[in-house]
């Protein structure tokens, strides 16, 4: 059995090797990704405006949907969208959705 020593020199040889793997990888890498970019035609400043392009979290609407239904817990749902576990589970032991409109 090893003991946390050895596992640790492990851990730092592991470490350093692939360190040198990187260095070596990383000239051939820039010059792959310079060779795509010169075939696409993109420029840095092509790079750069894609910090615009980041799509905006979605927020709740300022006026949501009013509940249309509730459960004997004070649940609610709109009516929009999948019926809400408690509700399916409500109608699946024979219970009408329409009991629990409000």
């Amino acid at each position: 059995m090893t003991n946390l020593i050895e596992i640790q020199a492990q851990i730092a040889l592991l470490q350093k090797q692939a360190e040198e793997i990187k260095a070596q990888e990383f000239n051939k890498t820039v010059a792959e990704i310079k060779a795509k970019m010169e075939a696409f035609g993109i420029t840095l400043a092509d790079l750069d405006s894609g910090k615009n392009r980041v799509r905006k979290p979605t927020t709740k609407s300022a006026n949501p949907a009013p509940a249309k239904y509730r459960g004997p817990n004070g649940e609610t749902w709109s009516g929009r969208g999948l019926m809400p576990r408690w509700l399916a589970a409500l109608v699946a032991q024979g219970q009408s959705k329409d009991s629990f409109a409000i």
